[in-house]
């Protein structure tokens, strides 16, 4: 099956405690096992998350499977309203949403494919 890699932003609360505890919260054994069984069944089959001051930036290699709107299960749900504390928003996000896609405007092996380059 095909896969597609998605990257998104997230800012994290300035607080550095805060942040502490969000990073403890997504150490191995940390996660929630219902948030780890929803992320394969949607097809998510890598997951990072990298940080910078409050910047988050995660890349997610997903299959073709998709949850349809509007199906969330409680325990994403619970996972989420625990995030809210840590999390804000970055500027002009709609609201229901957290993290924003990014777009890629550069992806070396493009260019290296690219004949007489």
């Amino acid at each position: 099956m095909p896969q597609e890699r998605r990257c998104y932003a997230l800012d994290l609360v300035a607080d550095a405690s805060l942040i502490a505890a969000y990073e403890a919260r997504h150490r191995p054994g940390a996660v929630w096992p219902g948030i780890l069984a929803d992320l394969n069944a949607r097809g998510i089959v890598a997951m990072e998350i990298w940080r910078f001051g409050t910047r988050l930036f995660m890349i997610a290699e997903c299959e073709e499977v998709q949850t349809p709107p509007g199906n969330v299960p409680p325990v994403v749900q619970r996972w989420e309203a625990e995030m809210d504390r840590y999390q804000r928003r970055l500027p002009g996000t709609p609201e229901g949403e957290k993290w924003r896609p990014m777009t890629c405007i550069f992806n070396l092996s493009e260019h290296l494919a690219t004949p007489g380059s």
